[in-house]
């Protein structure tokens, strides 16, 4: 019997009786698991990285919404300045109108 590196190598074991082959077959269903398992932790661990990225990106945009919120509430109290202004202006004009 030779053995190889892991347990899990499909070629670990060399000239052995048929019934010990089919003994064999659990460590292939073991290796097999062991590559899904293997595969899975990948994907988290891509998918933690993106997710830390689309975190950083949503207080990124977050930030700019909050400037540009203060810079339309900035517009709307000028505007609301202006208003008052030519209201004002207007009400001059008329009064001189009617005298």
């Amino acid at each position: 019997m030779v053995f190889k590196k892991t347990l899990f190598d499909d070629d670990q074991l060399m000239d052995q009786p048929e019934d010990f082959k089919k003994e064999v077959m659990p460590l292939e269903k073991l290796k097999s698991l062991e590559d899904k398992i293997s595969s899975a932790i990948e994907r988290v661990k891509t998918l933690k990285e993106e997710k830390a990225i689309t975190d950083r990106r949503i207080r990124e945009l977050e930030t700019m919404l909050d400037e540009k919120n203060q810079e339309v509430e900035l517009l709307r109290a000028e505007k609301n300045a202006v208003r008052s202004q030519l209201e004002s202006l207007l009400e001059e004009i008329e009064t001189l109108e009617s005298a």
